[in-house]
């Protein structure tokens, strides 16, 4: 593995690659996209994208920790986790790239 993050720009320069789009209408149209997720689960909805997964926000309730350290039991608050569950499709490809890289 690489360890490499893929940042927006690189996604708007994906896009500006891709579509023909302006280098400015593509940042524009990924923090368009970005935004419109970010709202949507900020509201408590679920953001389904075709082929390629699911983002939803669970509420988790509070209950007790322990500090790995000490030992001390420290109380974990009540909140609101994101998840991500990815769809078939993009594990399978996830899956069959992967093949291809432990064949070469």
């Amino acid at each position: 593995m690489s360890g490499k993050t893929v940042t927006r720009a690189q996604l708007a320069e994906a896009v500006y690659q891709e579509v023909g789009l302006s280098r400015n209408e593509s940042a524009d149209l990924v923090e368009s996209l970005l935004d419109e997720i970010a709202d949507e689960l900020i509201e408590g909805e679920s953001v389904k994208i075709s082929s390629f997964g699911s983002f939803q926000v669970r509420s988790k309730g509070g209950r007790v920790g322990r500090n790995p350290k000490t030992g001390e039991e420290v109380p974990i608050q009540p909140r609101r986790v994101l998840v991500f569950r990815p769809s078939h499709v993009l594990k399978d490809r996830i899956n069959a790239a992967f093949g291809r890289r432990q064949e070469g």
